[in-house]
């Protein structure tokens, strides 16, 4: 008797936390440039980085050219160092052609007195894609030493039904393959902070949770600028 109560339990679990329709995997592919500056000196250079990820978020090795829409201004070498040569503008923009299509970034660059990296934090929004409660803001935090702290708001409510609901960071909010797992979620009510360890601000595009027993997803919130 207690065999059967306990196969029917995980069933009633497994059914409860099935929330989504099935859904593909596939993700539009991008290019992304992960240190971007908000200026940059006369006289300085700036090695950016970028990173091509393909069509399931996963990151892929290809060949990257850069150029700059006003070389008088900025140059840019072909493998991406910057050097601010004068007061004023441009837009750089990144290309690759990869197995999966042609693809660019872009971003507008001014030179002047000072380099000013870009913005240290980005922030969204939790969302439930199934029929559990998930909501909240939250803020992704670079702290500096390859740390990153995903702060969650005090907004933030999740039911305390689900059954192993783990937090992770993404570039394909479809699935958990490949996302980093940040850990089991503890906190069901209010603030409070993840540390993670190893990571930059512009490695991943979602935040996501997912019920990990029965790996079906439940809410993601997408990471905006």
């Amino acid at each position: 008797m207690k065999t059967y109560l306990f196969f029917g339990l995980v069933a009633l679990l497994a059914a409860g936390c099935i929330g989504d329709d099935i859904v593909q995997d596939a993700v539009e592919p991008e290019l992304r440039i992960t240190n971007p500056l908000d200026s940059l000196a006369v006289g300085a250079t700036h090695q950016y980085e970028v990173q091509y990820f393909n069509g399931i978020g996963q990151p892929e090795l290809a060949e990257v050219t850069w150029s700059s829409s006003a070389p008088s201004i900025v140059s840019i070498t072909a493998d991406g160092l910057a050097t601010g040569l004068q007061e004023g503008s441009a837009l750089l923009r990144a290309d690759v052609n990869a197995r999966e299509g042609s693809f660019s970034a872009t971003v507008l660059l001014e030179v002047g007195a000072n380099t000013v990296a870009a913005g240290t934090f980005r922030e969204g929004m939790i969302r439930s894609t199934s029929s559990y409660l998930l909501e909240g803001d939250f803020e992704l935090h670079d702290v500096g030493a390859g740390r990153l702290e995903l702060r969650i708001a005090d907004n933030y409510r999740a039911s305390t039904s689900l059954p192993g609901l783990y937090v992770y960071l993404t570039n394909n909010p479809n699935t958990s393959v490949g996302a980093l797992e940040i850990g089991r979620v503890v906190d069901f009510n209010g603030a409070h902070t993840y540390v993670i360890e190893g990571s930059s601000l512009n490695d991943y595009s979602h935040v996501l949770y997912f019920c990990k027993p029965f790996n079906v997803k439940v809410g993601d919130g997408e990471i905006l600028d």
